[in-house]
């Protein structure tokens, strides 16, 4: 099976190359021909720096974590371990990195684009490529670095290690892999509780301080808590969201690896089979996000970028789906033989197609709830001169009525994928899903670049023309960005549980069974449950705490002489330190939270206790995530409803919109902090307990 691993790499270095292309074509300085050009690259050239220096001093701790973690696995688990957890931790934050530094490029240049062709459909086709750089970089490094591991630990062999102090006598092969997505997955929980705070304190406290206080332009760069705002679109929506889902990634592929050992005979055709399936289907959704993103980008482009987005999408799903017929056809067409396969060869195949399926339909699910081209938002809007109370109420109707069609498609198809090959196939529709992850984040990049590009026109005061041009990539992009929340979300839950399956799995005797009828399974769902509203409580006190300072410094500022009348330039650099200090001084309680519950709760209450609070957890925090998601993003609309003018005697300054900026102040941190972290709060959790469980399932106090 590892001929399939080095058969992936080249398509996983053509995605490198890719992206190191339109890096250097965002990045390449071309002359400045106006004041307004040199006015937005200043700009964009403040919001670079202020992103750099947050990661710079973000990864000065996270270093010391990663360090201190990988020696512990080295040292008491398995001795390579600790190198797989810190390849881990360097894929994800290369990837995150490389999104994120070409996105603080490519607002420039998306604004540039919008003032000198003043066409939509080239401007597209800007903001794309700086969208492109995150996406290939996630599935692409994902890859690479479980293709390392794997074929330097020799395949899914029984090998017996130990770490170089004590001897546990773990599989090698599945610690270093779990270990690898440990690792993954403690960059993406840090970079999304570091990166939310970081721009829901300044977004909040922009919108408080311009809106509520002042009466100010929403991207006014007289306040300085816009600029903070401008780099946290970044450091959250790009950096977090690449982390975020490259974690997903990885730890899919790798439960499909665990539930492969775990349910087929270790040796055997359909076991090899099983095994190399996975890495085909995920390097064969590659190359289809790569013809589908190439299509978006080179074909002759049109003034709606809704359908140019939607175009990419369909193209990499339709070709991961033919190509994984082909994978599944050459794979399993002779190993199938009593593997209780439904349908032969094409069950596996079959499955993938409810994950990617699936996929698509949480994403339009999303865009209906969230998009003012739908009914949902357009009623908030509506009901919004009736002030705040029926604004926050509308919103929490509507979030909560959100939750039940994207958890029946996806337990839809997880039950169908079950019957058609076991739990295998659950993890497979899984995979599915995530694919074509690449076009999927991609398209989600193209948000948060058309908000900076935006803001950056207003800031620098273009023309209304070119604002026009760059507000419709915004709402384009605000529809984009929560559809990819709810694909997150949707991805979560699909990894989640696979990992749940693989985890009952690895000390399981038999089939995998967790007996929910147990009291100690109960109790630990319970507890579960009541850890993901701690954890929510925790992000949302930490980001209102960050928020109500900083709106009191930029107040201050304001009211220094000259910042009003626009004669003196304030002070960005204190705000935007004050952003950086609060966000990293409270990244590292709630981020622990989740490598630590499941260490003390196996070695108190046992592997079974765990299994239910990982149960409970997910439960809980699924339909919470989507709630949060949906209402944040419906809520934003309503607002950018109301401000475009679309209810009638009705728009900006007038009290219906004051009540939608309260309703959006609300959903900011929902959907932006808070829903966004909990899909990597019960992957994080259930990750460490995979890694924990071959070792400490005999070991508990209680």
């Amino acid at each position: 099976m590892e001929k399939y691993y080095l058969g992936v790499l080249p398509i996983v270095l053509i995605a490198i190359g890719m992206v190191v292309y339109y890096y250097l074509n965002i990045k390449k300085k071309k002359k400045l021909y106006t004041k307004e050009e040199q006015d937005m690259f200043e700009l964009a050239g403040i919001i670079r720096n202020g992103a750099r220096t947050f990661m710079i001093t973000e990864y000065q701790t996270i270093s010391i974590v990663v360090i201190i973690v990988a020696a512990i696995f080295s040292l008491f688990i398995e001795r390579f371990s600790g190198l797989s957890f810190i390849l881990g931790a360097c894929m994800s934050s290369t990837a995150c990195i490389v999104g994120m530094v070409g996105a603080t490029y490519a607002n420039f240049r998306v604004a540039r684009r919008a003032l000198r062709c003043g066409t939509v459909g080239r401007t597209v086709r800007t903001a794309l490529k700086g969208g492109i750089i995150s996406g290939l970089s996630v599935e692409a490094f994902g890859i690479l670095g479980l293709a390392i591991v794997f074929l330097t630990s020799g395949g899914m062999n029984d090998t017996t290690s130990h770490g170089l102090l004590l001897n546990f006598g773990c599989n090698a092969t599945t610690m270093r892999l779990t270990t690898y997505s440990l690792g993954c997955s403690l960059v993406a929980m840090f970079n999304r509780v570091a990166g939310g705070n970081y721009t829901k304190a300044a977004d909040i406290s922009a919108d408080i301080v311009a809106k509520i206080r002042h009466d100010m332009p929403e991207d006014d760069s007289r306040m300085p808590n816009t600029i903070a705002d401008f780099i946290g679109d970044n450091v959250n929506d790009i950096a977090g969201n690449c982390s975020d889902l490259l974690e997903s990634f990885v730890a899919t592929i790798v439960a499909c690896l665990l539930i492969a050992k775990i349910t087929f005979e270790p040796g055997s055709a359909i076991f090899d089979a099983a095994c190399s399936f996975p890495i085909l289907l995920a390097g064969f959704g590659l190359l289809s996000c790569i013809i589908g993103l190439s299509y978006a980008l080179y074909h002759k482009a049109k003034d709606d970028p809704a359908k140019e987005l939607d175009n990419a999408t369909y193209i990499s799903a339709a070709l991961t789906v033919i190509s994984g017929a082909f994978a599944a056809k050459y794979l399993f067409s002779d190993a199938v033989a009593n593997s209780g396969f439904l349908f032969g060869w094409s069950s596996p195949w079959i499955a993938s197609i409810f994950g990617i399926v699936s996929g698509v339909l949480v994403g339009k699910i999303t865009e209906y709830y969230t998009s003012t081209d739908h009914s949902p938002v357009q009623k908030i809007a509506e009901i919004s001169p009736e002030g705040e109370a029926f604004v926050i109420t509308k919103g929490d109707a509507l979030g909560s009525r959100s939750t039940l069609l994207p958890i029946l498609v996806i337990g839809t198809s997880m039950l169908v994928s079950w019957f058609l090959c076991g739990v295998y196939g659950i993890a497979i529709a899984a995979l599915g899903m995530l694919s074509f992850v690449a076009t999927t984040v991609s398209i989600d990049a193209f948000g948060p670049i058309a908000d900076n590009a935006g803001g950056i026109a207003e800031s620098c005061h273009l023309d209304e023309s070119i604002r026009a041009i760059t507000d419709k990539l915004d709402a384009t992009g605000n529809t984009t960005a929560a559809i990819g929340k709810g694909f997150a979300i949707g991805s979560a839950a699909y990894a989640t549980v696979s990992l749940i399956f693989a985890y009952v799995g690895s000390y399981a005797k038999g089939e995998i069974v967790l007996n929910i009828a147990s009291p100690i399974v109960i109790v630990g769902a319970i507890i579960g449950g009541a850890l993901v509203e701690y954890f929510s409580a925790m992000l949302t006190d930490n980001t209102i705490e960050s928020a109500h300072l900083m709106a009191d410094a930029g107040d201050e500022q304001l009211s220094r002489p000259g910042v009003m009348e626009g004669t003196v330039r304030p002070d960005y650099e204190s705000i935007i330190a004050m952003a950086t200090k609060q966000a990293l001084r409270k990244m590292l309680a709630p981020s622990l939270l989740a490598l630590f519950i499941p260490f003390v709760g196996m070695l108190l209450c046992g592997v079974e206790f765990i299994g239910g609070l990982l149960v409970g957890a997910t439960v809980v925090a699924i339909p919470k995530a989507i709630f949060m998601g949906n209402s944040g993003g419906a809520w934003d609309n309503a607002k950018k409803y109301v401000e475009a003018g679309l209810l009638t005697g009705y728009g900006k300054k007038t009290p219906a919109h004051k009540a939608t900026v309260v309703g959006d102040t609300v959903g900011d941190t929902r959907k932006d902090v808070v829903g966004v972290a909990l899909d990597i709060f019960i992957k994080t959790m259930s990750t460490v307990a995979n890694t924990l469980a071959p070792i400490l399932s005999s070991v508990h106090l209680f």
